[in-house]
């Protein structure tokens, strides 16, 4: 565990993870982008919104990093996007202090995947891409709302790159 998460007082990172588990969200998005080697960009991102300020000034304090955002109707958001912010900092962050909620417990872990391979650049190579993506498509299942770009979108039918939902893949990711 990094040193800094160890001189993180216990009431403040319990306060924060149960914060998080309530208000927060981790996402990955892609965006093609036609500049990119492989066409497509993929941002990393935590964050938290409330109304309240002060308590994500706190939260932003405390893990060392992100910037803070105001809407026009009053939403504060905090948000990290930066990888190396995600890897050194909200990574070890919530594994020391871990969410109660399953739901937000199975989003972290697939999160925390996809910000390791991203950390290692690995999702710049064709596998390391699709391995992200495979991964992108369980996070947040559930919620009801729909993606701009599907993992079919990035590896279209019938090209020598599609990846087929079966069941002997399904256990691979």
């Amino acid at each position: 565990m990094d040193d800094w998460v160890k001189t993180i007082d216990s009431k403040f990172g319990y306060y924060i993870a149960g914060f998080t588990d309530g208000e927060g969200s981790f996402n990955i998005s892609i965006k093609k982008r036609e500049d990119y080697k492989n066409q497509w960009k993929l941002t990393a991102s935590f964050n938290i919104s409330q109304r309240d300020r002060v308590i994500l000034a706190l939260i932003k304090k405390i893990l060392g990093c992100g910037t803070l955002r105001e809407r026009s109707d009053g939403v504060v958001y905090y948000e990290v996007t930066n990888i190396k912010s995600l890897h050194e900092r909200i990574v070890p962050f919530f594994k020391r202090f871990r969410f109660l909620s399953a739901n937000k417990k199975r989003n972290f872990l697939i999160f925390k995947k996809i910000v390791e391979i991203m950390a290692h650049n690995e999702h710049l190579t064709k596998d390391g891409l699709r391995k992200a993506l495979r991964l992108r498509e369980i996070l947040n299942e559930g919620r009801g709302r729909k993606r701009k770009y599907q993992l079919s979108d990035v590896y279209k039918e019938g090209s020598s790159e599609t990846i087929r939902k079966t069941p002997q893949n399904a256990g691979k990711i």
